[in-house]
């Protein structure tokens, strides 16, 4: 169970309706570099398709994540890099699939001339904090 808290609207601030403004947790950060649409063995996912590379950069966090012993609901933070801001829409649906809206984490989304090549179309990192109780029952096992 995750030990975040999510405050959508502080106090003077509109409320978020795709993320929360802010999430807060203590235990162990973890941090993971941006992902991007490569398959395992780091060919391209779904060049030219928005939603095949979000359905594979998602996928790719989630592994991440579990290497580190997280999951997404550990997640405070994700940051999109895109190349347009239409892509959003599918970024959103792939996030759906794995963090469900009320438990949305921080996040900002950042349009950029290019990525590393230009087949990718986004580029997405997350940061997580692995709540204590979590981290005990680990060690413990």
């Amino acid at each position: 169970m995750s030990g975040l808290t999510r405050i959508p609207a502080p106090e003077g601030v509109a409320p978020a309706t795709a993320y929360t403004h802010v999430v807060t947790g203590t235990g162990r950060f973890v941090a993971i570099s941006g992902q991007l649409a490569r398959d395992e063995d780091g060919k391209l996912v779904g060049e030219g398709d928005a939603a095949a590379q979000a359905r594979q950069v998602f996928e790719n966090l989630r592994r991440c994540l579990a290497s580190a012993g997280a999951t997404f609901d550990d997640v405070v933070k994700l940051t999109f890099y895109v190349t347009d801001m239409a892509h959003m829409p599918a970024i959103r649906t792939a996030r759906a699939a794995h963090i469900p809206d009320d438990r949305l984490p921080a996040a900002s989304a950042v349009q950029v001339a290019a990525l590393v090549r230009p087949e990718f179309l986004m580029e997405i990192e997350a940061f997580a904090v692995i709540a204590e109780q979590a981290e005990q029952s680990q060690q413990a096992e």
